[in-house]
């Protein structure tokens, strides 16, 4: 679909895509060449093209995350933890298909009249084999709406033909407890085989089978939840929940599937979680290739403002974040410390960013603004599609704040 025009900021693109495929079949001092050419046309893709007019320190963010992200799959692959053929599947439709940003083709800029978002966050379910003391989505193991498989379905399939999106982020509720007529999360991904989905998860249900299916498909990252070591993730999440997070990298590491980590920094946590000795862990030990820090957000269940990271400390997350990116080459990411490298918030089906449907089908700008007016299930009953819920007049509000804070300043 879309214009098919190659500009030569696409030509370059695609010559990074023919190089990576290259370094994960490389080895030795090769191997060292090519990351080193990737490195040098990422550069003068990123920081000296400037295609979209940003400040010369938010180009350096994003060129420095987007080389820590691929130095942790080099990394892991060099380790053995993960497939070449399951990476090269994930360089294909991550190169090929996402930075290639085929959501700025002219005709589906020209049908909406701005550029439309780069994913959307789907929240299948609202049920957790887990209940996590302070739970933003408050989810437990009780009962929970979720979405049928065709509602799902077809929000995938009208992201992709709407906005030429091939990118979606799985969250709930616990993702891999979804199922409808015996269908479950792998199988929606199957379905949509040109998607890449990173899934946020608990990781108590990655067993051998389910790590097996991932690395056929290719096409799946978890991002697993921990809170700093087996102390504080048990404390959190439950005795011996760590233990069951060790054994689901275990699974995907024996498959090669990819794998990231997610944290939520806390008052009590945040020094754990930027600790170097959490990078040693996690990053060089267990394999993870990238990693979210979620700073604590007051919503869902019993939540508390004194568990916020205070100001001062949120500084020092970002000084330690930025050291762990540019020293160390880790992708770590820190919401809100990484807000630069975004170009600020994301939320509201913003250029690049996303919107958020969740388990009861409503439409909310953000995981952590759980508000609402539109309902997908509503919008499809009146003949609609997710271009109604992008238009929305909250969206719209949104996404004019946005711009005058400074996204497109």
């Amino acid at each position: 679909m879309g214009s098919t025009r190659a500009t030569k900021s696409d030509t370059v693109k695609l010559v990074v895509l023919r190089e990576l495929t290259t370094l994960v079949a490389s080895q030795g001092l090769l191997r060292r060449a090519v990351l080193g050419a990737v490195s040098t046309r990422a550069h003068k893709m990123i920081v000296e093209e400037n295609r979209h007019d940003r400040p010369l320190q938010v180009r350096r963010d994003v060129y420095d995350h987007l080389m820590a992200l691929i130095r942790g799959i080099d990394r892991a692959t060099e380790m053995g933890c993960v497939s070449k053929r399951v990476v090269r599947r994930i360089f294909d439709i991550f190169f090929g298909n996402i930075l290639l940003r085929s959501t700025e083709d002219e005709d589906v800029v020209g049908s909406l009249g701005f550029t439309p978002p780069k994913f959307l966050l789907i929240s299948p379910t609202g049920r957790c084999n887990l209940s996590c003391s302070d739970c933003y989505a408050d989810s437990g193991p009780g009962d929970c709406a979720g979405l049928d498989f065709e509602t799902f379905d077809r929000l995938l399939t009208e992201k992709h033909d709407l906005w030429g999106s091939h990118f979606t982020v799985i969250s709930g509720g616990e993702p891999f407890l979804w199922r409808d007529g015996g269908r479950d999360l792998v199988d929606m991904a199957a379905r949509h085989d040109d998607d890449l989905f990173m899934v946020y998860t608990n990781g108590t249900l990655i067993d051998d089978d389910t790590a097996r299916r991932m690395a056929e498909l290719g096409n799946v990252t978890p991002a697993i939840s921990v809170e700093g070591f087996e102390e504080k993730t048990d404390a959190r999440r439950g005795r011996g929940t760590h233990m069951k997070v060790l054994a689901a990298f275990a699974n995907l590491r024996r498959h090669g599937v990819p794998f990231g980590v997610s944290a939520t920094p806390t008052r009590d946590t945040w020094d754990i979680i930027t600790s170097d000795e959490f990078v040693d862990f996690y990053f060089e030990e267990q394999c993870a290739v990238y990693g979210w820090l979620f700073q604590y957000m007051p919503v869902g269940r019993g939540h508390i403002l004194e568990s916020m990271v205070p100001p001062r400390e949120r500084v020092e997350m970002l000084r330690r974040m930025r050291r762990h990116v540019r020293e160390r080459q880790v992708f770590l990411a820190d919401f809100w410390n990484s807000g630069p490298t975004s170009c600020g918030c994301i939320a509201a089906g913003r250029r690049g960013g996303y919107f958020h449907v969740d388990w009861n089908g409503d439409v909310t700008p953000c995981a952590f603004v759980p508000y609402s007016t539109d309902n997908i299930n509503d919008i499809y009953a009146r003949g609609g599609s997710l271009n109604d819920a992008l238009g929305s007049p909250l969206f719209t509000r949104i996404r004019e704040w946005q711009a005058r804070y400074g996204f497109t300043q």
